[in-house]
């Protein structure tokens, strides 16, 4: 039933993964918050997002697959004070919740990675309250587009794509948000889109730079040489090409991501 987790928590990956905030990756959910609610962060990993929806809510229960993840959300949470934030080990599939136990089931780019994410959203609305809201963002790799148009980012792509579906996951997770709600029994659904865009020389250096290093020592690259899928070379050569992008003056990136907001 589980995916493998395609990226890792290599100082790379949490290098991005860190910037993450309510107002950059949940701007979606913002409006619908309200100072007494309760709400459940499903994958919560570093603890940015979680931390920042903390500040809003009355309380969040932060949760994570293994206890070695979501010790990093409660560093994150615990560096920042806050006393209205528990934690759970708690796999999506099945949440170890009662029913009806949340106002608000969040999960940001989580079901890209799980092995059966109609059966997680499914699970996310039987802990949400009568009229709470389940809310889920998630990237979609194919609609990504760059400029300059390199072979090593094509390449790069590919390789994701590849390792990420061997994985068990859904690379494209974001244009399926709308099915799988519909398919895991919700009726009232909002779907909607929205990007992360890098271009500034400092965006794209740090972009770049990030995926440089990310293609060299993360889960993905261990995968992708201890499956043959990619050699050494082959990664440097993709390394190489990130760091080319991002020294382009006319450097530019959109990350695409689908979104949706289900009552429950």
């Amino acid at each position: 039933m589980n995916a493998v987790y395609t990226h890792g928590h290599h100082e790379s990956v949490l290098r991005s993964h860190r910037w993450r905030t309510a107002a950059n990756s949940a701007a979606y959910l913002l409006p619908h918050l309200k100072p007494h609610m309760k709400v459940l962060d499903v994958g919560s990993g570093p603890g940015t997002i979680a931390a920042d929806l903390a500040g809003l809510v009355g309380h969040l229960t932060a949760s994570e697959v293994t206890e070695e993840a979501l010790e990093l959300s409660r560093a994150e949470i615990t560096a920042r004070g806050l006393d209205n934030v528990d934690f759970a080990v708690a796999d999506a599939h099945a949440l170890d919740f009662p029913d009806d136990t949340f106002c608000v089931v969040h999960a940001h780019q989580v079901l890209q990675h799980v092995g059966d994410p109609v059966r997680a959203l499914r699970e996310m609305g039987r802990v949400t309250k009568p009229t709470g809201y389940v809310a889920a963002r998630d990237s979609d790799y194919a609609a990504f587009a760059w400029y300059p148009l390199l072979p090593e980012l094509d390449e790069w792509m590919a390789l994701y794509q590849k390792l990420a579906r061997a994985n068990g996951g859904e690379p494209d997770a974001g244009r399926r948000l709308l099915s799988w709600a519909r398919a895991a029994g919700f009726t009232d659904v909002t779907a909607t889109s929205s990007t992360w865009c890098f271009a500034t020389p400092e965006d794209r250096a740090w972009w770049g730079g990030m995926w440089a290093d990310r293609i060299l020592g993360s889960a993905m690259a261990e995968q992708a040489l201890s499956t043959g899928a990619a050699t050494e070379a082959d990664l440097r050569w993709i390394s190489q090409g990130w760091l080319k992008w991002a020294e382009a003056e006319d450097g530019w990136i959109s990350i695409t991501h689908g979104e949706i907001i289900c009552r429950a």
